[in-house]
């Protein structure tokens, strides 16, 4: 079995590091460069950096920002957010990132998975999927543009499909669990690990330590990807990684 990750997600909007609740609300928690930096020293496994307006807004990802976050720190480092090419991918990676993160432009255009992972190779490559529960089906759709826009595509079938066209990793965000501290979607995140061979990162829900244990055990999940708790000082990563090794679950 593969060590279990620790990831801290920062969320930037305007050059800031932000974070809400079932992706609204959204409060200040810091420059993401010192986050970046600090996170590093303190024992996270990877960072993820997400432009969450980015798409929204219709622009690329703050290339400028990702250079000095990627100077800071020596842990692998993923980007998401306003990416629709192969060249915008490029451009990431020479300013520094390790992988590229993509969720509105692969519903868009799937093949974009297939060229980015044929180019870069599949481990550069990050679906990030922000599912919720659809309650007339029974099971959980797909969002994009940050949260904001059906899709009326089903996350189980949209993950496998990922896989196959080449991607090398899935970030499954629970938008119902977002920033709710409740723990992480467990039903949601054993479906899709369950289904897939390639490895799934959860994410939204986090808010004590032993929610992370729950993820990996029961929610099969390869790693567990926090916000809110690591910016605002509720759990340490250390502290995180301390009860997981206490509890016998292999971590790096």
């Amino acid at each position: 079995m593969l060590a279990k990750r620790i990831i801290p997600c920062l969320d930037v909007k305007d050059g800031r590091v932000v974070k809400g609740v079932n992706f609204v609300n959204l409060r200040d928690a810091g420059d993401p460069v010192e986050l970046a930096a600090i996170y590093d020293q303190e024992g996270a496994d990877e960072l993820v950096f997400l432009d969450i307006s980015a798409s929204v807004e219709g622009r690329a990802t703050m290339v400028e920002v990702v250079r000095q976050t990627a100077g800071e720190i020596t842990i692998p480092f993923t980007v998401g957010g306003g990416i629709s090419s192969v060249d915008d991918m490029k451009r990431l990676l020479r300013a520094g990132a390790d992988k590229i993160g993509i969720n509105t432009a692969a519903v868009r255009n799937p093949q974009l998975v297939s060229d980015g992972a044929r180019k870069f190779g599949s481990q550069c490559v990050v679906v990030a999927i922000d599912a919720k529960f659809n309650s007339e089906w029974g099971e959980w759709e797909v969002f994009t543009h940050g949260g904001r826009n059906a899709t009326g595509i089903k996350t189980l079938e949209w993950a496998k499909r990922m896989e196959e066209l080449g991607a090398g990793e899935i970030l499954l965000t629970s938008m119902d669990a977002d920033g709710t501290k409740d723990g992480f979607d467990l039903k949601l995140t054993r479906a899709v690990s369950e289904l897939l061979t390639i490895p799934v990162i959860a994410s939204g829900g986090a808010g004590r330590a032993d929610h992370f244990y729950g993820v990996f055990t029961e929610g099969k999940a390869d790693a567990g990807l926090a916000a809110t708790i690591f910016h605002y000082k509720e759990l340490t990563i250390q502290g995180v990684k301390d009860d997981l090794k206490g509890k016998g679950v292999e971590i790096r």
